[in-house]
């Protein structure tokens, strides 16, 4: 059964400032989450309260939750690798 992805607001502004190259990837990411929500590649970030993952896009990261039960993955940052973190 497939994933539905959905972005928090802060998401889609930071999707929207992206190159149009990093758009395609996130695009082709986006399809291959909603099949397999922690492929490989994906880490799981420590010291969160929540469950956050992460996976790499070229030098952008995208930062994300995966919720079994109701079969979504929530993205919060899809943001450069130095500011991902903060």
């Amino acid at each position: 059964m497939s994933f539905i992805i959905l972005l928090e607001h802060q998401a889609e502004k930071e999707l929207r400032s992206l190159p149009r190259q990093v758009l395609q990837r996130i695009d082709k990411l986006f399809i291959g989450l909603s099949k397999e929500p922690l492929p490989r590649g994906a880490l799981k970030l420590k010291g969160k309260s929540i469950e956050f993952w992460r996976i790499r896009i070229g030098q952008y990261r995208v930062l994300y939750v995966v919720d079994e039960r109701k079969k979504t993955i929530k993205v919060y940052h899809i943001k450069h690798r130095k500011e991902a973190y903060r």
